[in-house]
């Protein structure tokens, strides 16, 4: 990868005059935040101009709104864009189907190297940083058709942007690793890999096997090698919206209760999580099974990411056969998860630009803005939430809390330059004051700050 591509970081000192979106502080009131070592130093109300701070690095912020840097707590790096790129261009969608994307996604990844690799993955870090990304969990496959190739380029990409973003690499078997042809193989290529010092994760696919034994088995294996190697676990689970078939997410939890790795009364200073993701099949639960499903976890650092622009795609096409009306759709409800049950979660993006969601874009602000209409969550409250789950609560699913704004913390942000604040007729920009109006309307004009440093790519 060329070394001139580098994102370019610059130190700054003070951010001057902006507007702090996060609980606790008062949107009208323009701010100083104080940045010493990468960390928060301190804040306070704005005394003065930024231009009066002549021996320090300062970025005027006084036409913009700060708040807390972006996070995809799920996102596929190996196989995104497959759709745009004129090398793939022959695997087109027809049926639309889970079936057809295994199949494209096999054949695109039979002819993966590491130039495309990094071609594309540098497409989705670089759009996901000028969004306002400053921690990510990148998916990559190994299996019997990639080898270790996608592994190899995601290590490159991390260390590549490394002083642009927190890149979490997650060894990921969307392929069987103990049913079929390959599963043997598949299973050995994901033991050896994990032994990789760049490794944070292991992620597999249960319901991808052919039968429930050897679901248990994948089940098994990966809480197993996760605990041996003390990584995080991140499951593919329950994508079906099936009353008849078993809940995975169960079968998880289970096998969790006795492990303390993933406890809760562990140190708050060791933050190995599991993730569960998808989980459609929840959709069907009724109260008494939510309440169930919330006593069982409570004491586990287990979370739930809802990824709704794959789900909305897959879950509940209507069958051929049907005039149009059938068309039930799934993805979890996280805002009721978390404000009704106490269950943790997040959302995220998933898949862009390929057979698994053709649509969609590389910003969790646009996730979290259509949560708005997908989970009926109009308030002030429910626009807190739902950007928390693409913010400080998708950090922390994935193993980095977070406290926004608090001394100390690592001065991670998203700045939206929002102009028209003072009604100024002439202006071509409209202005926006609260979390709220942001969350429902994102603005396009973005700085995002990592460790201190304001970040171009």
């Amino acid at each position: 990868m060329a070394e001139d591509n580098h994102p370019h970081c610059e130190r700054i000192d003070i951010i001057s005059g902006a507007r702090i979106l996060s609980e606790g502080w008062d949107p009208e009131v323009q701010y100083d935040i104080h940045i010493e070592d990468s960390k928060i130093k301190n804040i306070v109300p704005q005394s003065t101009k930024a231009s009066s701070y002549t021996s320090k690095k300062v970025l005027d912020a006084t036409t913009c709104l700060i708040a807390p840097s972006l996070c995809h707590a799920h996102i596929h790096i190996d196989k995104c864009f497959l759709l745009s790129d004129p090398k793939f261009a022959d695997l087109e969608i027809i049926e639309g189907d889970f079936a057809e994307a295994m199949e494209i996604t096999a054949k695109a990844k039979s002819r993966f190297d590491n130039d495309d690799l990094l071609r594309r993955g540098r497409w989705l870090i670089a759009e996901s940083i000028a969004a306002g990304v400053t921690h990510m969990r990148a998916f990559v496959e190994v299996d019997h058709i990639v080898q270790m190739k996608c592994l190899d380029a995601a290590i490159e990409l991390k260390r590549h942007f490394a002083a642009a973003c927190e890149i979490q690499i997650c060894l990921f078997a969307q392929e069987p690793i103990y049913s079929g042809t390959h599963g043997a193989a598949n299973r050995k290529l994901m033991q050896a890999a994990v032994f990789s010092e760049h490794v944070s994760v292991i992620g597999t696919t249960p319901y991808v096997e052919s039968d429930e034994e050897n679901t248990i088995k994948n089940i098994g294996w990966a809480i197993k090698v996760a605990s041996d190697f003390s990584v995080h676990l991140d499951f593919h689970l329950d994508y079906n919206l099936d009353g008849s078939q078993i809940t995975q997410t169960n079968l998880v939890a289970k096998q969790l209760e006795s492990m303390s790795l993933y406890q809760r009364s562990r140190s708050p200073f060791e933050n190995t999580t599991v993730v569960l993701s998808h989980c459609t099949r929840l959709t069907l639960y009724e109260k008494r099974d939510w309440q169930a499903l919330s006593q069982r976890v409570q004491h586990l650092k287990l979370y739930f990411v809802g990824l709704p622009t794959s789900d909305l795609y897959m879950m509940g096409k209507p069958r051929s056969d049907k005039g149009g009306g059938e068309r039930v759709r799934g993805t979890l409800q996280i805002p009721q998860m978390v404000q009704g049950y106490g269950i943790q979660g997040a959302i995220a993006v998933n898949n862009v630009g390929n057979a698994f969601t053709p649509y969609g874009s590389c910003d969790p602000l646009s996730i979290a803005s259509m949560g708005v209409g997908l989970y009926h969550a109009g308030t002030k409250r429910d626009a807190q939430l739902l950007y928390e789950c693409v913010s400080s609560r998708a950090k922390e699913a994935i193993g980095y809390p977070s406290k926004p704004f608090a001394k100390g913390e690592p001065a991670n942000f998203v700045l939206f330059n929002v102009g028209g604040l003072e009604g100024n007729l002439l202006s071509s920009q409209r202005g926006r004051r609260t979390l709220q109006e942001v969350l429902c309307d994102p603005p396009k004009e973005r700085k995002m700050i990592f460790k201190g440093h304001v970040i171009t790519t």
